[in-house]
């Protein structure tokens, strides 16, 4: 074993294995450094911040900070902020929020986490909906009328659906003859005796009798859609029709019928809610 008590030479723990020895040579001065600063660092923290858990609490440290009251202050700014703008969305109608950019670009921007709470869940991110579950708010097909006074209105107090079942009342036959002429209305390849079918059966009470729908005419509304158009609700396979006259919209044949429910949302959310969420609704689909 070398000697380690030479001069310049390095000092070892008198521990050597093939031909390694376990040196004494004091750690780097930048390690020295970082271990000191890390420990009064801590104890630093640990006095100014709630850090040392107790039995019922922990410590509260002298500045008193925590997260709730850094969240409540949060808050509270945004509210400061956005006060002004929520008064004026209160005395403003929903036809001069649209007419108002600086209004409209803040109930879009406001409405984006009420739709994301309220809306998205059934109506899509984008409003594009889901084919025999949820209409789509982002084509121009207003069943319930797309003006703002009438969004407003649909997203307070909700709406509906309702079609008779025609299984049971009308024979086989009939319901698919039914079926098939309303497959022909969008190709324009509907018959006279189609219509006169339509009429005979009692579709014509509500769809009338260009069965172009009774959608919102200005005054009032029944909310049977239009079968003329390449629009479809529920599906526009045969299949699809064909279950849709069988089993009507909200009838009492739970495990088949349509359903076609929207909650109100007039007890949930404001008033200004509501109008924001109509601005962005209406921006979806451009209105009526």
């Amino acid at each position: 074993m070398a000697d380690n008590k030479k001069p310049g030479h390095a000092q070892d723990t008198g521990h050597e294995w093939d031909g390694i020895r376990e040196l004494t040579n004091p750690p780097p001065r930048w390690w020295l450094i970082s271990f000191h600063a890390s420990w009064i660092w801590c104890v630093v923290y640990f006095i100014l911040y709630p850090a040392i858990p107790m039995v019922h609490d922990a410590s509260k440290g002298i500045l008193g900070w925590t997260q709730i009251q850094e969240l409540k202050e949060a808050v509270a700014e945004n509210d400061a902020i956005k006060g002004p703008y929520l008064q004026k969305v209160a005395a403003m109608s929903g036809d001069e929020l649209l007419a108002d950019a600086g209004m409209r670009n803040f109930s879009e921007q406001a409405a984006k986490a009420l739709y994301g709470d309220n809306c998205a869940g059934c109506h899509g991110a984008g409003g594009e909906g889901a084919t025999g579950l949820f209409p789509v708010l982002a084509d121009d097909d207003w069943l319930y009328g797309g003006s703002m006074d009438n969004i407003i209105e649909s997203i307070t107090e909700g709406h509906q659906g309702n079609m008779p079942a025609h299984e049971g009342s009308i024979d086989e036959a009939d319901i698919n003859a039914l079926a098939d002429f309303v497959i022909s209305l969008p190709e324009g390849k509907a018959t006279p005796e189609g219509f006169a079918k339509f009429d005979e059966v009692g579709c014509t009470g509500c769809h009338g009798a260009d069965a172009k729908g009774s959608v919102f005419n200005g005054d009032s509304y029944a909310g049977a859609v239009n079968l003329t158009d390449q629009i479809w609700r529920f599906g526009g396979s045969r299949e699809d029709v064909l279950r849709t006259i069988r089993f009507g919209v909200n009838q009492e044949d739970v495990a088949n019928t349509r359903v076609a429910i929207m909650p109100a949302f007039g007890k949930k959310l404001s008033a200004e809610d509501i109008k924001m969420l109509a601005v962005k609704v209406h921006g979806f689909g451009g209105g009526q």
